[in-house]
Formats: structure tokens, C-alpha cells, sequence
């Protein structure tokens, strides 16, 4: 189709949209013969924004918009191009049709297009199950982002989630977990739906959950996505299990472990999740003591983690080789000597803890300080 032949598409596709769409393809027409791109550009966004443009998406993207690409943001115009490819029929003809937009952005000037309409591209064919080939348009994709100095949120929030979508496919926990939050701090919550935010919710818990690397669940506890988790009445005990790792509560994790049974990943890694309940009660109870008492013996330990004594050592070396105490164990006195626990949100029930402990902690101080100034009484005269 020709230039000239524009108005009479413009005619065509202004008959055959929602009433209320029209108005706006009459803006199209005036634009384009007044060349106003950026205008243009914008009412085109607010035109594929609209949920009744949907079939004509693609028209308008091939006989349209592709006329006078090369002069309007490249950015905006892979935007629109991704919203055209949701009217493909297949993700066979979704591929081909984003390969051909990223070549077109593949400009020395529009890199962060280019990092943008691949990274869709990487998508596509993690539906299709071409892991490795998305594995490679990923970190070609993230090549670029190192060498930019800043990039529109947009392109970093579509890179964190399909690395999200690849982890997850690889059940790379870890990174999934990582990828995902990266993602949630580039988006507005609001402009999700509930069930969006209910899946992401449930899929980061559970990642967090049977992860070999995770053992701290601060991020996630505090952002706002686990709300998704609290309002649905099927899944909030996935919620409640967090706080329970959190705290160390193993009376909380043993009323919650049969819903564990209801979840096929977390079922299949029950032994994990309960070592993991094991160490996390372990590093309460030597958060719970002030620092200077926490030399515990095997037999208290033992007690506060319901661990049987056989296995106490054990417990203790894996908590020192993943970091989350540091001291040393006296294996003849069966002693555990900690210098360090790991740093974690506490929940409120942990800050009255806390507060108790600061509080006996002032009362000592002044008995010290009461105790020197009558001892010295003599000393303070002279």
C-alpha cells in the first residue's frame, strides 16, 4: 500500500472500530497529513491501550505505523508493536513478527529498543520452549544494559521478568527469587490485576521457601505483593508459613505442615523445609539472648530446636557454613560458642523482644552505674 493510499485505510479501519474508537482515527488522518509524529505516536498508544482495538492491532502496525517508523521514538514504537503481537495467532507467528521489530530498532541509536523488543523475543520462545536460544538473547540483552548508564524503567522491568520466566522454567530458585523482586520494584502494583498479584505472591513464597541459598525472607516480607497472599482465603497460610520461618516458630510450622502437602514443590522438598525450620529456630534462639550469653550448650539447643541431640552438631556447622552464625563449637564440652547471628526483619512479637531486652539492658546500666558512684564514693570526693 502506497502513501496515498493511507486515507483510504484510515477510512476503512475508522468504519469497522468501536464507536468510540473513532473519533481517534480521525485524529490518525489529521496527524499523519500534518505530519505531527510525536502526536501521533501518542494517540496511536491511547488508540492500542483500548481493549476493543484489538483486531486491528496487527493492520494497523503493518500498513500504518510502519510507514513512518523511522521517525518516531523507537521505544514507543516496539511498545506498540508488542501490544500488535498479542494478535497473532500463534507464538510461531508472534516470533517471527518481534525478530523482524527487533531488527528493524537494531540501530546504533536505539539500543535500549533493541534490548527491549528481544528481551520479547527471549519470551516468546521460553512459550515455546527454546530455553537455551532465549538463555542467549537474554545475555546479549544484558551486555547492553551494563554498558548504558541509565535506561527507561519499561526495558528494565521486561529483562527482570523474562529472566524471572527462564529461572523459573529452569526451577533455579535463587534466581528466580532475585529476578522476580527486581521486577516488582520496576512496576506499579496498582496496574496489576488481583490474580496477577496473587501468582506472583504465591510463585516468590514458594521459590523463597524450598531455595538452597535462601534463608533470610526480609524483601519479600515487607513488600506489599504478600498482601495478594493475605486477602485469598485458599493461600494464606503460605504467608503465615513465611512468618513462622521467619521467627523460628517451630509450633506455627508443625499447625501449617499438612497444607505443605497441598503444594506438589514444596511436598517434594519437605525434608529441606524442615532442616530450614530447624536452622531458623535455631538463629531465634541466639538472637533472642543478648550477646553476652550466647555460649549454648548442645542439651539447650537441643531445646530450642526440638533437634535430637545426635544431630545438634550438624545443625550447628550448617548454620556456620551458610552464614547465618559465626563462632566456633567446642565438640568436647558440646558447646556452642556464637559471635554473630544474621540480621533479619523481625515482626512484632521479635521487636517486644527486642524492647525487653534493651529495657533490662538500661535497668543493668544503672544498677552499674549506681554500684560505682557508692563504691567510689571516697575516690569521687577526693
Amino acid at each position: 500500500m502506497s502513501k496515498d493510499d493511507i486515507p483510504d485505510f484510515l477510512a476503512e479501519q475508522r468504519d469497522e472500530a468501536p464507536e468510540e474508537l473513532q473519533p481517534l482515527i480521525l485524529d490518525f488522518e489529521n496527524f499523519w497529513e500534518r505530519k505531527l509524529w510525536h502526536q501521533l505516536t501518542d494517540a496511536l498508544i491511547k488508540f492500542f491501550d483500548h481493549p476493543g482495538s484489538g483486531p486491528q492491532r496487527l493492520a494497523f502496525y503493518k500498513v500504518f505505523i510502519l510507514k513512518f517508523a523511522d521517525k518516531i521514538n523507537k521505544l514507543k514504537l516496539v511498545d506498540l508493536a508488542l501490544k500488535a503481537a498479542t494478535q497473532c495467532k500463534d507464538d510461531n507467528e508472534r516470533l517471527v513478527f518481534l525478530q523482524a521489530v527487533a531488527k528493524k530498532v537494531d540501530t546504533p541509536d536505539s539500543q535500549d529498543a533493541l534490548v527491549y523488543a528481544s528481551v520479547a523475543v527471549a519470551q516468546v520462545k521460553l512459550s515455546l520452549n527454546k530455553l537455551d536460544d532465549a538463555r542467549k538473547d537474554l545475555d546479549r540483552a544484558e551486555k547492553i544494559l551494563d554498558s548504558f548508564d541509565s535506561v527507561e524503567v519499561i526495558v528494565h522491568a521486561a529483562f527482570y521478568d523474562a529472566n524471572a520466566s527462564y529461572y523459573q522454567r529452569k526451577m533455579d530458585f535463587a534466581n528466580y527469587y532475585r529476578t522476580a523482586l527486581l521486577y516488582l520494584a520496576c512496576v506499579d502494583l496498582e496496574a496489576m490485576t488481583g490474580k496477577e498479584r496473587h501468582r506472583r505472591a504465591y510463585y516468590l513464597s514458594v521459590a523463597a521457601l524450598v531455595s538452597n541459598s535462601i534463608y533470610n525472607f526480609g524483601e519479600l516480607l515487607l513488600h506489599p505483593i504478600l498482601d495478594a497472599l493475605a486477602e485469598s482465603e485458599d493461600d494464606s497460610w503460605l504467608r503465615d508459613l513465611l512468618f513462622a520461618y521467619n521467627r523460628g516458630d517451630l509450633a506455627a510450622y508443625e499447625q501449617l505442615s499438612d497444607r505443605i502437602e497441598s503444594n506438589k514443590l514444596l511436598d517434594d522438598n519437605s525434608t529441606h523445609l524442615r532442616q530450614k525450620i530447624y536452622l531458623a529456630a535455631l538463629t531465634e534462639a541466639v538472637f533472642r539472648r543478648p550477646p553476652h550469653d550466647r555460649n549454648m550448650s548442645f542439651t539447650t539447643i537441643a531445646q530450642e530446636t526440638k533437634v535430637r541431640p545426635n544431630e545438634i552438631e550438624h545443625l550447628i556447622m550448617k548454620a556456620l557454613s551458610l552464614g547465618l552464625l559465626r563462632g566456633t563449637i567446642d565438640q568436647v564440652n558440646e558447646v556452642a560458642h556464637i559471635t554473630w547471628v544474621q540480621p533479619k526483619v523481625l515482626d512484632m512479637r521479635q521487636i517486644a523482644g527486642m524492647r525487653e531486652r534493651l529495657l533490662d539492658w538500661d535497668s543493668n546500666v544503672n544498677k552499674l552505674g549506681n554500684w560505682i558512684e557508692k563504691a567510689g564514693g571516697d575516690v569521687w570526693a577526693a
